[in-house]
């Protein structure tokens, strides 16, 4: 019994520095999003990070325009670097979990 709990433990600590490397590695992963017409876009990474805007200057004569374009495009561009990142933790989480009968469906 203890060996099964040693090598649990093991496998536990394996994978918290797994979901570690995978938060790092995602820190490059880079999304791009724009604007419908190409007036604006924005780079943020995997874990959320903004790391660029760019604002035609044709939006800078708009303050209110410009903040709705800051918005949605954020928006899509957080849900897109979301959606990776759940993926990615996931299936890091989902690998170095023990077998359990019936965890599966705590994944899906």
């Amino acid at each position: 019994m203890f060996g099964d709990l040693a090598g649990m433990m093991g496998k536990l600590k394996e994978t918290q520095e797994k979901v570690k490397a995978t938060k790092e590695r995602l820190n490059s992963v880079t999304i791009e999003q724009k604007s419908s017409d190409n007036l604006l876009s924005v780079t943020i990474t995997a874990n959320r990070t903004v790391k660029t805007i760019n604002i035609d200057d044709q939006l800078l004569q708009d303050k209110e325009q410009l903040e709705d374009y800051l918005v949605l495009t954020l928006n899509k561009a957080i849900e897109k670097a979301t959606q990776i990142n759940e993926a990615e933790l996931g299936a890091v989480a989902k690998e170095g979990m023990p077998n359990i009968p019936g965890m599966d469906s705590f994944f899906k």
